[in-house]
């Protein structure tokens, strides 16, 4: 039997073979609930056609297609994210691997999946390998998410090999056969000798090295469907990374709150330390930086291009039917790099002045949901809209008041957020996550309702549309929870080796660096 650390065995094996819990089977069955209802509606709108969606011509893409970009840019979580601390020697990373290429794997399943979805007649999928043309980047992108998927589903299993030797060494005598039968056949006869770990080691390296290329180009084939289209709003050439970088962007947001999870329903805040999440932060504020500079970037191009095809589209996001969804998503952003950035800078005197207590956010909150109702009362009535003191119009006046109490509420939740970074990173990467669906939404949508040499359409997605993307969400939770009631959620040996590790360089004396002859030569 191979030998494994007690604490490691109670907190990470033990709960395996343990009883499911009632809070676990009663969100199983919510979540099975939704994916049924989902799978209904998916069954119902193959059989009635895609009229059931709110997609029509020119509008051939929709929230399928937000969904499938969505997805696969968080499956960048893992592996990528995974594989560069890895092939960087990042030690802190050895706790989140698993997590982090589990999201991978089953973000690729759903992600993959919408692309079926949205077909009207899925079983022509194979004419898009049987007969694709490699001048079509549609056959790319085929190509190069299957390299992917099949590129982490080895990535998660490899690591994966020396824990199911554990857990079948360790699979208690009332425990079901099929899972002792699982375990040695995915552990392939493990022993842990020493050319064992050698060729394990090798070919995790070797997949890290390999792996980082092809999530790069699965993001970047993505761009290129869109920016070979002849439609407007498509064609900068900041696409490539933007993509790549908005995919590493939500894929930590994805990771935060997955770990956290995770973290927080198997009591193993041992393992996930502060350490993992103020590294983490650190990558995650460098990405939202970048992200904003390409955003305004990709945004100025067009408005200062002037094209007669591609204004209209920034017009319908800055201020037209799609300038609630955008602006959502640009606060969003900025409320988690603040969330992210600032309450650390606050110095805890500061909790002496009135605006930094929590008391002072719930107050500007409430006038500010107070100041929406009226400004969106306004609109609904000329008359009140035209109101003007001096020369000041009323709304300009209401939208001011709102920005000054959304800086209260910014100012009141500083020191809370400070108090508790585990939880201000979760509530930032929530927020990354709805504003990077957005995102894709703002990408997508506009431009196809907006086309070139065609009249301007509107969309709306349906019930049936809504109904299977929560049944898509549904299925990726899901996936992730029967995963982790199978595995161990943090990767045994890669610890066990962390710690070995940390023991030898703890004990390892480095030795000063002796002055040279010519500075002690000027010092004489």
């Amino acid at each position: 039997m191979l030998r494994v650390d007690s604490t490691d065995k109670t907190k990470l094996i033990d709960p395996l073979f343990a009883p499911t819990s009632r809070k676990f089977r009663i969100g199983t069955g919510i979540l099975l609930a939704i994916f049924a209802w989902g799978l209904f509606m998916y069954i119902r709108q193959v059989i009635l056609g895609l009229g059931q969606t709110g997609m029509d011509r020119p509008t051939y893409w929709g929230v399928y297609m937000v969904n499938f970009i969505f997805f696969i840019g968080i499956s960048h979580a893992g592996t990528l994210i995974s594989a560069i601390l890895r092939v960087t020697g990042a030690e802190w990373r050895r706790p989140i691997t698993r997590v982090a290429e589990a999201i991978t794997a089953f973000a690729l399943i759903v992600g993959t999946l919408q692309i079926v979805i949205d077909m009207g007649r899925p079983e022509r999928l194979l004419y898009a390998i049987i007969y694709g043309r490699v001048q079509s980047p549609i056959l790319w992108d085929i190509i190069s998410v299957t390299l992917y998927f099949l590129g982490s589903l080895t990535y998660l299993y490899l690591p994966l090999i020396p824990d199911a030797a554990l857990l079948r060494d360790h699979c208690p005598a009332d425990a079901p056969a099929w899972r002792h039968k699982l375990y040695s056949l995915l552990s392939l006869g493990w022993r842990g000798n020493r050319e064992q770990w050698i060729r394990l080691e090798k070919a995790i390296a070797a997949m890290a090295i390999f792996i980082i290329p092809v999530a790069v180009s699965v993001h970047s084939i993505i761009s290129w469907i869109l920016a070979t289209t002849v439609q407007p709003g498509w064609h900068s050439t900041i696409f490539g990374p933007y993509f790549v970088v908005g995919a590493i962007f939500s894929g930590i947001g994805a990771l935060f709150i997955a770990m956290t999870g995770v973290r927080k329903s198997l009591g193993l805040e041992n393992y996930l330390r502060p350490l993992q999440y103020r590294n983490l932060t650190a990558l995650f504020v460098t990405m939202s930086a970048i992200w904003f500079y390409f955003t305004f970037a990709e945004n100025l191009g067009i408005a200062a291009g002037q094209q007669i095809d591609e204004f209209p589209i920034l017009a319908a996001k800055l201020w037209g039917e799609f300038s609630v969804s955008f602006w959502a998503m640009i606060l969003l952003m900025a409320a988690s790099f603040w969330i992210l950035v600032v309450p650390g800078r606050i110095p805890d005197s500061a909790k002496r002045i009135p605006v930094f207590r929590p008391r002072y956010a719930w107050i500007s909150a409430s006038a500010a949901v107070v100041v929406f109702m009226v400004i969106k009362i306004s609109s609904l009535a000329p008359a009140a809209a035209s109101l003007a003191i001096g020369d000041i119009n009323l709304r300009s006046i209401l939208w001011s008041l709102m920005i000054i109490f959304l800086i209260g509420i910014g100012l009141g939740t500083g020191l809370w957020f400070k108090k508790r970074p585990v939880t201000a990173s979760v509530v930032a990467s929530v927020l990354v996550v709805i504003g990077m669906w957005l995102e894709r939404w703002n990408i997508i949508v506009p431009t196809m309702t907006h086309p070139r040499l065609a009249p301007f359409s509107s969309y709306a997605p349906t019930l049936t549309e809504i109904s299977i993307t929560a049944g898509s969400v549904a299925l990726f939770v899901l996936l992730f929870l029967g995963f982790f009631r199978l595995f161990p959620a943090i990767s045994i040996w890669e610890v066990a080796e962390g710690r070995v590790i940390d023991k030898a360089q703890s004990k390892v004396a480095i030795p000063q660096p002796e002055p040279s002859d010519h500075w002690m030569t000027a010092r004489e």
